[in-house]
């Protein structure tokens, strides 16, 4: 799984988060990844650039990542940029980039660059199509600096996996000409009820990500003010997103839209839900439901499903991966966990068994893509994305973004067409951890 160099700087993240490093990391292997932070200003210039490059060049300090700082336009060349895993655009503005750079950093994200945008980079390169894609949406407007509460959209990737569900903090708060939410991921938002002066009509994404082009994109609007570039929370999801583009963390960037909440993490949107058999699942104050004890399943006692895509994000808390727990669907209503076993199918989640039981197996049916899953999967102890999508007899697997299964039910005594949704606690020593369960359904032409 590869899972070294992603484990460690995902001890880096949590630590920065509590405010505890102390010290930075030893030497950088030869073939350590390679950050360029970019704060060429041609408009209005931000006092606090000169922290957030400190606090980059910390992050790459502490996170194992050599980082580079210029306003150097002449850097943008094929030759140089190869030699970095992302861009950082720091609070740049106006037109930065001679159209040969353009061409440069076009071929550069083509070629599976990644891109991160703080703040001002929404106020850059009006006028190059390419860039306006890349960065999602340009600024329009802000009002005066002061708090409000950002919302936590999507807490599986490593930018927000770390944040708890609404997180008040005071910035300069951007308004865009566009809102990004159709062709990019939205990772957070604000809640404009919060402050004043929001224009976005009450759908207002604050942070987003996509895969763009053949490269990797991150846009934060958060990093106006000094104060941001010493605060813990601001610096994890600076260092989740840099994590993210250059490759080091997996997470599903797809533009999500439809959905709606099964279980959001709240106490009140376990009403529908039925514990079947021995165990449970706890429920903590950030939203996460942990598994304890089994061999069970909570599964979803609302209604049954057809045709839909669920969604939901789960970590194993082991460090050997070796935390059974699986997300059955296609199966009848019981209080027995076994009839799900019996008429449904299991979506693995433990990574340690043969091929058909694990991460991304039809268990027990139909291995995953293995190479796929491999380059798709967090290491324990990070959260992970599943798509699960069921249309008719067919089953098909997302993991992080990428499809790792395509199965077809041919089991005349079982069927997909209409079943229920559970997540298993499988036993005393396995402890798998859920967030965020949501679907949509049905499924039209298109999805």
């Amino acid at each position: 799984m590869n899972t070294t160099g992603r484990w460690t700087t995902a001890v880096v993240g949590a630590a920065l988060l509590l405010g505890c490093v102390s010290e930075p990391a030893a030497s950088h292997s030869a073939d350590a990844e390679r950050v360029l932070v970019f704060s060429k200003t041609a408009g209005f210039r931000h006092d606090s650039i000169p922290d957030g490059v400190a606090a980059v060049k910390q992050l790459g300090e502490t996170g194992g990542f050599t980082v580079d700082a210029t306003e150097d336009a002449n850097a943008f060349t094929p030759k140089n940029l190869r030699r970095y895993d992302a861009v950082v655009f720091l609070s740049t503005t106006g037109d930065v980039l001679d159209p040969t750079q353009q061409r440069a950093f076009e071929g550069y994200i083509r070629q599976g660059g990644g891109y991160v945008g703080i703040h001002a980079a929404a106020d850059t390169e009006y006028d190059w199509t390419f860039y306006g894609g890349l960065v999602g949406a340009y600024f329009q407007s802000h009002p005066a600096i002061q708090p409000a509460t950002v919302v936590a959209e999507d807490r599986a990737h490593p930018s927000t996996s770390g944040l708890p569900p609404t997180w008040n903090r005071t910035d300069e708060w951007y308004n865009y000409r566009s809102n990004p939410r159709d062709r990019a991921h939205v990772l957070a938002s604000l809640d404009e009820s919060s402050y004043t002066g929001g224009t976005m009509n009450g759908d207002h994404p604050i942070a987003w990500c996509q895969d763009y082009q053949g490269g990797r994109a991150f846009y934060t609007g958060l990093g106006h003010t000094k104060e941001s570039y010493a605060d813990p929370a601001f610096l994890g999801h600076v260092l989740g997103g840099i994590r993210y583009a250059i490759g080091d963390a997996q997470a599903d960037c797809r533009p999500e839209n439809g959905y709606r909440p099964l279980f959001d993490g709240t106490a009140a949107s376990l009403d529908d839900w039925k514990q079947a058999g021995p165990g449970s699942f706890t429920r903590s104050d950030d939203g996460t439901l942990t598994s304890s004890g089994g061999m069970g399943m909570l599964w979803y006692a609302g209604q049954s499903f057809g045709s839909y895509s669920l969604k939901l994000d789960w970590k194993m808390a082991g460090a050997s991966g070796d935390d059974n727990s699986g997300v059955f669907v296609g199966f009848p209503p019981s209080g027995d966990p076994w009839s799900a076993v019996d008429n449904g199918y299991e979506i693995q989640i433990d990574a340690t068994d043969v091929p058909e039981k694990t991460t991304g197996s039809v268990y027990g049916f139909r291995s995953a893509d293995l190479k796929k899953r491999d380059r798709a999967l967090n290491p324990p102890g990070e959260w992970n994305t599943y798509e699960i999508r069921v249309e008719g007899e067919r089953l098909r697997v997302w993991l992080n973004g990428v499809k790792i299964n395509d199965f077809t039910n041919t089991d005349p005594a079982r069927s997909l067409r209409d079943g229920h949704v559970g997540i298993q606690n499988h036993g005393a020593d396995d402890q798998v951890s859920f967030r965020d369960i949501r679907i949509k359904e049905p499924l039209v032409k298109g999805d």
